[in-house]
């Protein structure tokens, strides 16, 4: 049976600390790969517009093109309408019945998914993989959140042994549209198309 991670997100842009965290997933848990599957209409992201598709794919390609155990999926982007990933889960799962998913989250996902659509599916369906020590708007230890979730829904739940990094995509996008230097926080081919494209400028 295949074992494939999976990061979702807007990717808007992909930045360093997505490709952190799926290295990490990929060696600590054996992983076949590492899907990196940009979103669709994120049902939660209306407080900016979201960059099209298509660029957004384009800069997680080119930011993964030298790990050849990663891989751009565009299994969200081709549903129409809000994209859930409960339901993005369960499709997986109907079209590779033989793989078994891995989710990559952070710690603040990890006290936020119940307030996902459909989260007990999400946790049926896929091993979340959380990264990060400790939450600071948490109201519970990590450890006793990881508990009370695998007691109340029976999430399969695993840790990941580094830290989230402190980069947040919508400041990188507040940078470029700066003309402020990005490129300690994406790789340098994501840095160079997000300059060549003028994208994110005012």
């Amino acid at each position: 049976m295949s074992r494939i991670g999976i990061m979702g997100g807007t990717f808007d842009p992909i930045h360093n600390g997505h490709l952190k965290l799926a290295c990490q997933a990929y060696a600590q848990y054996q992983l076949n790969s590492v899907w990196f599957m940009p979103s669709g209409q994120p049902p939660h992201k209306k407080d900016h517009k979201v960059t099209d598709s298509a660029v957004r794919c384009e800069m997680v390609r080119r930011a993964i093109e030298n790990y050849p155990y990663f891989f751009c999926s565009d299994f969200e982007i081709r549903r129409l309408g809000n994209t859930y990933t409960a339901q993005t889960l369960k499709l997986l799962k109907k079209e590779y019945p033989e793989t078994e998913f891995y989710f990559i989250i952070g710690a603040d996902s990890l006290y936020e998914i119940e307030n996902w659509y459909c989260p007990e599916q999400v946790m049926a369906q896929a091993c979340l993989l959380v990264a990060g020590r400790e939450y600071p708007k948490a109201h519970r230890p990590m450890e006793e959140q990881i508990f009370y979730l695998r007691e109340r829904y029976q999430a399969r739940i695993g840790r990941l042994d580094c830290e989230q990094m402190d980069i947040a995509s919508a400041d990188i996008r507040d940078m470029a549209s700066k003309n402020q230097p990005i490129e300690a926080l994406v790789p340098p081919s994501v840095a160079d198309y997000i300059r060549t494209h003028h994208l994110y400028a005012v």
